[in-house]
């Protein structure tokens, strides 16, 4: 592509930190996986002439490693590890670890100030500045975009957007926390010196504008975009065939990140119960897919407390194909997240034509700005009775479930589509590169 074109730096010290979480390998990433807020960005950006390199830090690849996305032909390149993170990181129980003991565990070999220091380095350590500013450099990339401004990585991005003299920008995604005492003091001047913020949240946005003086014109208000091509209504009945689920069976799903705490999933098992406790003779099923750090966990919840008539197919789906025939194969969609940025899961499922039950995180207010109106229901954070409360009105009630269904999917035609959401990223780069290098014009 002879246009312009974005650096884009993924969440995480290490590419590996989200990926086996989910049982991905860096080739299957860069040859299968879809979707998300990354790869739609990417064929959003696409669609208006301006296209993408995606740098990753990984601790698989000895030297700097160019892929290319196999689905929109974007460049991916793995960084090798910086050498000093690598002998840090050999002592890490947890890379992102609150403390010296969350991130260490017991320490030995050094005084407790010596571990203190390292806590607060070692996020800074993972990016090699002078590295990834020649890669950048190299892939002729005129501006930078993060994931996450509240994240080490972000504070790097500022130093490399100075070198190269290139505009910097960030997305929030969720991260909304500092891992080191640099941060409070760092943060604040980054955020400063980037050229711009895009924030789908306006919770989010509130806070970054109260805690850093940003001001508003600084922060775009965009969606994360889906490819309403792929993700739209399956045929229920073949979906239903193909899986195996009776005409008469009522599904509620989920789907994505096995992480219990921040996606929820205890609230979800116990709304369940008390949903089936109500509904004996009802033929009713709660399908979850997806796999994650805390799949173990989940499991063994399950088989402890007895939760009942749950179908979990435990993997990380790449095929969106796929995943669309198991949403379509639904009657509702149930989101119990206690933290977001701006969450794809739901979307996908709403242009599939599914209604929403959603909790409260950051994020859904915005996708359901008109509640009802917009497919969905909203309920507090942590609220287990007024999830199954809603979840079973829905269930209970198939008119209802399709009518909110057919909101949900205007819902995100007129507002996620990738047309939509180019025009406005291109729009926000285009404002955010400031002369003399203005080159998004």
């Amino acid at each position: 592509m002879s246009g312009p074109k974005i650096a884009v730096l993924p969440w995480g010290d290490l590419i590996e930190d989200f990926l086996d979480g989910i049982g991905v390998s860096v080739e299957e990433f860069a040859s299968k996986m879809t979707g998300g807020w990354l790869f739609g960005y990417v064929e959003a950006l696409r669609l208006k002439g301006i296209a993408a390199s995606i740098f990753c830090f990984s601790d698989r690849v000895e030297r700097t490693v160019h892929m290319v996305h196999h689905a929109t032909g974007a460049e991916v390149v793995l960084l090798p590890t910086p050498a000093a993170y690598k002998r840090l990181r050999r002592h890490m129980k947890d890379p992102y670890g609150w403390n010296v003991e969350a991130m260490f565990g017991p320490t030995t070999g050094l005084s407790r100030r010596g571990w203190r220091l390292a806590h607060h380095v070692a996020p800074y350590l993972a990016t090699s500045v002078m590295a990834l500013s020649r890669e950048i450099r190299r892939a002729g990339c005129r501006a930078i975009l993060c994931q996450e401004y509240e994240s080490p990585r972000f504070d790097a991005a500022s130093a490399v957007g100075g070198l190269l003299r290139i505009p910097v920008f960030a997305t929030f995604q969720g991260g909304s926390w500092h891992r080191s005492g640099l941060e409070r003091r760092l943060r604040p001047l980054t955020l400063r010196r980037c050229a711009g913020l895009i924030i789908g949240s306006s919770f989010e946005a509130a806070r970054v504008q109260k805690c850093y003086g940003i001001p508003s014109e600084k922060i775009a208000s965009i969606f994360n975009p889906l490819d309403l091509s792929l993700w739209r209504p399956d045929s229920r009945q073949d979906a239903r065939r193909a899986l195996g689920i009776p005409d008469t069976t009522r599904v509620a799903i989920w789907h994505g990140r096995i992480d219990i705490r921040e996606k929820g999933l205890d609230i979800l098992l116990e709304a369940w119960r008390v949903v089936c406790s109500r509904r004996t003779e009802q033929d009713i099923v709660l399908m979850l897919v997806g796999t994650g750090p805390d799949a173990d966990q989940l499991d063994e919840e399950i088989r402890r407390t007895a939760v009942p008539r749950v179908r979990w197919l435990r993997e990380y789906v790449l095929d969106r194909a796929r995943i669309r025939q198991y949403l379509s194969a639904a009657d509702v969609y149930v989101f119990p997240s206690r933290r977001e940025g701006l969450p794809v899961a739901p979307l996908e499922a709403m242009a599939c034509g599914l209604g929403v039950v959603a909790a409260s995180a950051p994020g859904v207010a915005d996708i359901l700005n008109e509640g009802e109106q917009s497919g969905g229901l909203v309920v507090p954070i942590g609220d287990a009775t007024s999830l199954a409360r809603h979840l079973g009105h829905v269930l209970d009630d198939e008119s209802w479930g399709r009518t909110l269904g057919v909101r949900a999917r205007r819902r995100v035609e007129r507002a996620f589509s990738l047309d939509a959401i180019g025009a406005q990223l291109h729009e926000l780069f285009r404002r955010g590169d400031r002369p003399p290098r203005s080159r998004f014009a």
